[in-house]
């Protein structure tokens, strides 16, 4: 009696003496090919355009150049700003918008605004319309309480009168606006003063070397332009203000490339969402 032997090219599943081959077939060659010239520049041009529109309704780059908001932005942050979510309606609004919805600015917001000198400024926003502003040894107070602010940093500075017991009533500062002193005088109630309708107070989160609302007034609504959303990239810079921190925004003097690369730049602000 014969053993019966199992044929060793049988494929599981497929009846004996039929094969893969027509599979094979119906998948047929694979070809792989390189575009042609008029396909890579369509390519390039759609790559374009859809960047010049982000970079022109959506969002912008802005370098950070001095130390009025640390430790939140440090001087050579990158910073990728969200151009529509405070803009006014316009013809592209309601497309932009569905993509990145519009709000109105808010206390505690970090905004992007026009200013004589430089052309732009970022600072927090302390004071909306309506509210009554008071600060008292450096602490801000709104409509009488308290205001938390953990992003707030105090660096060592020479005493300031003025800008640490806001609103003032001594012109003490020679860095006021003069016009701005006269206007603040006329909105101060009770030591407190009033922001007016379609204006905003900033403060810049390094309290002690900032100037801002305090030293030249309030922004209008139409000046605010955009909110920084994330830090891209940053490069290590020295600060001026900050002892401690400029010792490690300096760069390295380790003859090592690995220690030049390291100190380069500051590589965990990277991508870092801001608040």
């Amino acid at each position: 009696m014969s053993t019966p032997v199992q044929e060793a090219d049988q494929v599981p599943g497929l009846a004996p003496n039929q094969t893969d081959q027509p599979v094979r077939r119906q998948l047929g060659p694979i070809s792989l090919r390189l575009p042609t010239l008029p396909e890579a520049a369509a390519s390039l041009l759609r790559t374009v355009v859809v960047a010049l529109f982000l970079l022109t309704f959506v969002l912008q780059p802005f370098l950070i150049p001095s130390e009025s908001m640390e430790h939140t932005l440090l001087v050579g942050d990158f910073l990728l700003v969200n151009k529509q979510i405070f803009a006014p309606a316009g013809k592209l609004g309601g497309l932009i918008r569905s993509l990145m919805p519009y709000r109105d600015v808010q206390r505690g917001d970090i905004v992007v605004f026009h200013h004589v000198q430089p052309p732009y400024l970022v600072k927090r926003v302390v004071g909306v319309p309506g509210d009554r502003i008071r600060i008292e040894d450096g602490h801000v107070t709104v409509n009488g309480v308290y205001l938390s602010e953990p992003y707030a940093a105090f660096e060592p500075a020479a005493p300031n009168p003025f800008r640490d017991n806001f609103p003032g009533t001594v012109y003490t500062d020679p860095n006021i606006d003069p016009d701005w002193w006269r206007q603040l005088q006329s909105l101060t109630r009770d030591g407190e003063l009033v922001v007016p309708s379609g204006e905003y107070f900033m403060l810049g989160d390094n309290r002690n070397h900032s100037k801002d609302s305090r030293f030249w007034g309030f922004v209008p609504r139409e000046a605010i332009v955009a909110r920084p959303l994330v830090i891209y990239f940053s490069l290590t810079r020295p600060s001026s203000t900050d002892v401690q921190q400029a010792s490690d925004d300096r760069l390295g003097h380790d003859r090592e490339l690995s220690a030049r690369l390291a100190g380069f730049a500051r590589w965990k602000r990277i991508f870092h969402v801001i608040h």
